[in-house]
């Protein structure tokens, strides 16, 4: 039943992440709030990479970063990042399909170079946090990009200002 619930909250989330993907012109991949944010490439390849961290959270124990490698690709065109966001979301919806339920209550962490990044928690609260709230922030994010560059913003959970009603 755990599994059936996530399936179909990934499902519909993934829905809306292309939506929102979908609506970044190149013309704003470069731009940034501030010195300290990343551009909107980067923060939009960030969100299709969340994607591929469904295997080392949900299959083990521990993800262990140092041996972690990750190919955003070329982030310079929209279509791009969104072809790098349709290839994770399909294995995390293929690693999510064959998950055991009964994992899901295992104790999980985060290390990298011997150090706990991500404190012990069941798999289920991390798959929740880490996996699903955490694309979540940053969606919300790259909304207030797009809407600062100029650009329309998808209903996500309904309409937005830029449609008409």
């Amino acid at each position: 039943m755990i599994k059936q619930a996530l399936l179909g909250e990934f499902l519909y989330e993934a829905e809306n992440t292309r939506k929102i993907l979908k609506a970044i012109p190149d013309s704003a991949l470069d731009w940034k709030p501030s010195e300290k944010n990343w551009t909107t490439g980067q923060l939009a390849s960030h969100i299709a990479e969340v994607y591929n961290w469904y295997a080392p959270t949900f299959n083990q124990d521990v993800f262990d970063m140092e041996k972690y490698g990750y190919d955003k690709g070329d982030i310079s065109k929209a279509e791009n990042i969104l072809a790098k966001f349709e290839e994770n979301v399909a294995n995390a919806q293929k690693v999510l399909e064959e998950s055991d339920e009964s994992t899901y209550f295992n104790e999980w962490k985060m290390e990298m170079n011997g150090n706990v990044l991500f404190p012990p928690a069941p798999k289920i609260q991390v798959i929740r946090g880490f996996l699903y709230n955490h694309l979540y922030h940053h969606r919300g994010e790259l909304v207030v990009y797009l809407r600062s560059t100029g650009n329309k913003v998808p209903g996500l959970y309904g309409p937005t200002a830029d449609d008409k009603m």
